[in-house]
């Protein structure tokens, strides 16, 4: 529980100077949308250098965000404040009953149960590769499995520390009366 509080300061630390970065006080005219992208880019990347590049998801995070030409040059800034990014994850495991479906077992031909199994890990497994930056990188299902607890470790820390300041936020607006 310790290294997950420090995980979560030196996430806080690393974010409040992306976000520094990414939206200047110069710039009151930023959109919402704008904004979002702001606050969401310094997060992922925050979390990306809190893992100083020992991941692969955090790499991948990293390269992702260096071929955007808008986010070089947070990512030169950055990398020399070391901050991070981490991806969001856009997509949902299928089901198994798709996954039956396509094994397409007729009744005159069974297949062996073992070999619907094999089947749908190999699946999940290509799924999960999928959802985790970096994770098509992974050469085993042993480095796969790591670099996703990994993944959720950061992502969950990235959340508690977002859901503190939102509930500070909220208290201080209820104590000010804004």
């Amino acid at each position: 529980m310790q290294n997950f509080s420090l995980l979560k300061k030196e996430f806080l630390k690393k974010w409040i100077k992306g976000l520094q970065i990414c939206s200047p006080s110069s710039d009151q005219n930023m959109g919402i949308m704008e904004r979002k992208n702001a606050i969401k880019l310094s997060a992922d990347l925050a979390m990306a250098f809190t893992r100083k590049g020992r991941t692969s998801w955090s790499r991948a995070v990293i390269a992702k965000a260096s071929r955007n030409n808008n986010d070089m040059t947070l990512i030169k800034k950055a990398s020399k404040q070391s901050l991070y990014r981490s991806k969001r994850i856009s997509k949902r495991s299928r089901n198994v009953r798709r996954s039956l479906r396509s094994a397409k077992v007729s009744s005159s031909h069974r297949v062996l149960p073992n070999l619907i199994a094999k089947r749908l890990v190999r699946k999940r497994t290509q799924v999960l590769k999928r959802l985790v930056p970096g994770g098509e990188q992974c050469l085993d299902e042993l480095t796969l499995m790591r670099e996703t607890l990994d993944y959720i470790i950061s992502l969950r820390a990235q959340i508690d520390v977002m859901r503190c300041l939102a509930k500070a936020s909220a208290h201080d607006q209820l104590v000010n009366g804004k």
